[in-house]
């Protein structure tokens, strides 16, 4: 979350340092689904900055409530853009299950401790209250009920929350997961947000497969403590032609953390599940 300001002025005189847009991959997206949001930053002419700063995004509901935020490293250091470059990167986070407005704007800014940089965007709120908070996006929100509805067949551990964070959700699987829905009958993406404890197998961390009727469609390391989110073609022909159509979820090698020094947790675990999304359209 970002820091507040220290001064607070009708105006914001300072030249801005870039110019900044936001661009929605898809004008609505429903409650659980990821949002994929385009940051372009234009650096000023003349302009250089010592320091590296962190960029705040907050997604707004229309009463200016905070839906959810996703602060973030830009894709090159701030204190390396140089006057004239256009600093340009896309990130995919998920939407709240649980949000229930209608519409939301995005509000982005640079910070760093208590300190923000003047930014120039579409809507100018930002340097007219000083806040330094630029709104340059909307989207619209759908219901959940939009999403491919998902059967978490087996395989599967109950869903888990953190004490300090409680939208922050996941499910750890087993060696084998089964993951069942309805058959799109239409080339798909599995959308995987996965963190593992490579800490527990070092110099060779666990491989997942994803297959479907005997076919893999991917494989990818787990290699990381962090979320990190993958994506897998489905083809239409790998599930078949019946109403319903399966994923497996595979890891080829467990862990029990009570077996060593990573708890009293005595499950067989695989990988821990974030998020997981099917994209049928």
């Amino acid at each position: 979350m970002a820091a507040s300001l220290t001064a607070c002025h009708k105006t914001d005189a300072t030249p801005p340092v870039a110019t900044v847009t936001v661009t929605p991959a898809k004008p609505r997206v429903s409650s659980g689904a990821p949002i994929d949001l385009t940051y372009k930053f234009e650096v000023a002419s003349r302009t250089a900055i010592a320091a590296d700063y962190r960029v705040f995004v907050h997604v707004l509901a229309p009463d200016g409530q905070t839906l959810w935020n996703d602060d973030h490293e830009p894709a090159v250091p701030t204190s390396q853009w140089k006057p004239g470059q256009t600093v340009q990167y896309t990130r995919t986070t998920f939407v709240p299950v649980d949000v229930r407005a209608a519409s939301a704007s995005v509000e982005v800014g640079l910070y760093r401790d208590s300190d923000r940089l003047p930014l120039q965007g579409s809507d100018t709120s930002g340097r007219e209250a000083n806040t330094r908070a630029y709104r340059v996006a909307t989207v619209q929100l759908g219901p959940q009920s939009d999403n491919v509805f998902l059967i978490y067949k087996s395989g599967w551990y109950a869903q888990e929350f953190s004490t300090s964070d409680p939208a922050s959700t996941w499910a750890w699987t087993q060696k084998s997961a089964v993951l069942a829905f309805k058959n799109p009958r239409a080339d798909a993406t599995l959308l995987l947000d996965v963190a593992a404890r490579p800490d527990l197998f070092p110099g060779q961390p666990q491989q997942v497969t994803v297959s479907a009727g005997g076919q893999t469609l991917g494989t990818f390391r787990a290699d990381s403590l962090d979320p990190t989110l993958h994506r897998v073609a489905i083809p239409a022909a790998a599930l078949g032609a019946g109403d319903m159509a399966e994923l497996h979820i595979d890891v080829d090698r467990t862990f029990r953390p009570a077996s060593g020094a990573a708890g009293k947790d005595d499950r067989e675990l695989g990988v821990q599940v974030y998020h997981l999304f099917i994209d049928g359209r």
